[in-house]
């Protein structure tokens, strides 16, 4: 599905650290978070070991507590609800628009707006069980899908209106712009993730970026087991978590941004090839960018059929020519442990659950040939 983007620099970048001593907390740690806060344009970076364990960070910086409401989308890689559910808070998904699997705005205000009135308004929002104990409306986490960032003025708004804490799931979109402005950057914290799949890579790894002080000092702790600055390594000021992200992956990272230009660009014209070689196949959609996106950063290359039927039978036809393809996303609310939490039914989230049905994921990553995108199309024209 995907292949890292990998050069002698960045093996060179690990084996310098491996021959040292520092392979925790060092200075390379210190160098990947300037080098990506610098890049997106934030006075803070917090390295962390996954993008799930920094979009946890910063729900604990914003004060979720269990039984509080967070916003957020059934649309998304399972970690941006698994977080809230670590805090002991209940997720309330609104549904997405149809064209970009971002969270709805208009829903999103609608819901807001519902929970805040409290009384019958606010239960529709509720699922159907598993919040009995439901609290106050804390948070909205927003989640760029796909490498596309969501309608952050208008997901900025609504949260200033309700007084709520605005967390942005950039895991996917790393040098992607909204409005100009870097993605990650337009809430109160953001988070970027590294799997070998995304566009820089650490193997695991992820950065929390903001620009606000006094949270950064806490996540920092935080990742660290709760110690503090002044603290001696067996004294902890919090209650924290292992979610260090190690030397050797720092490493990787600082390389892997030394050539961010390229790793976007590379997979910008891998894009472009699959946009010029299918857009003329009738029962196919390729991906929507919005007239807010005004850079794209291509995290994978997701299209959509007509319907369930058609997805399963175009699978199974590029399967038996070797070419790898994935539903894109599982929506969250059908998960079975969500279903035996929250009692959701797939129907609650029409188009949600209509973009999980009809999207597939095509092999996609920068080190991508034109002549295997030639034949990735071929094959799906055949098919068709």
């Amino acid at each position: 599905m995907s292949s890292p983007d990998l050069t002698e620099l960045e093996r060179q970048a690990v084996l310098d650290v491996v021959q040292t001593r520092h392979l925790s907390m060092g200075p390379k740690i210190k160098e990947f978070e300037v080098a990506v806060s610098g890049f997106v344009g934030s006075k803070y970076g917090i390295g962390v070991n996954s993008g799930t364990s920094g979009l946890h960070l910063c729900l604990l910086a914003a004060g979720i507590q269990p039984g509080d409401l967070v916003l957020t989308t059934s649309f998304s890689f399972i970690s941006s609800s698994n977080v809230i559910l670590y805090c002991g808070a209940i997720p309330i998904f609104v549904d997405v628009d149809p064209r970009t699997g971002n969270i709805d705005p208009v829903q999103l205000e609608q819901a807001a707006a519902d929970i805040s009135a409290g009384g019958e308004q606010a239960r529709k929002w509720l699922p159907r069980k598993g919040a009995e104990n439901a609290g106050e409306l804390k948070a909205i986490l927003s989640v760029d899908v796909f490498g596309q960032p969501a309608d952050h003025d208008e997901i900025n708004r609504i949260a200033k209106k309700y007084n709520l804490i605005h967390i942005e799931d950039s895991c996917e979109a790393l040098g992607s712009t909204y409005k100009n402005k870097k993605a990650g950057t337009v809430a109160d914290f953001g988070v970027f993730a590294f799997y070998p799949n995304k566009q820089v890579t650490t193997g695991e790894g992820g950065m929390i970026v903001t620009d606000n002080e006094e949270a950064a000092v806490y996540m920092t702790s935080l990742r660290n087991l709760g110690r503090s600055v002044g603290d001696t390594w067996l004294s902890h000021t919090h209650l924290g978590y292992n979610y260090r992200l190690n030397e050797m992956s720092a490493a990787l990272g600082v390389a892997q941004m030394s050539r961010i230009e390229q790793l976007l660009a590379s997979r910008a014209q891998v894009a472009k090839w699959y946009f010029e070689r299918m857009s003329d196949i009738p029962s196919l959609s390729l991906p929507h960018i919005t007239d807010t996106t005004s850079f794209m950063s291509w995290f994978v290359f997701v299209v959509h059929l007509n319907n369930l039927t058609e997805r399963e039978r175009l699978a199974e036809a590029l399967s038996l020519v070797n070419i790898p393809v994935r539903p894109y996303f599982i929506p969250i609310h059908i998960q079975p442990y969500f279903v035996k939490l929250f009692g959701y039914i797939a129907e609650d989230f029409p188009n949600t659950l209509s973009l999980g049905q009809r999207g597939l994921a095509l092999p996609f990553s920068g080190v991508m040939t034109e002549e295997q995108v030639d034949y990735v199309a071929q094959q799906i024209k055949q098919s068709l």
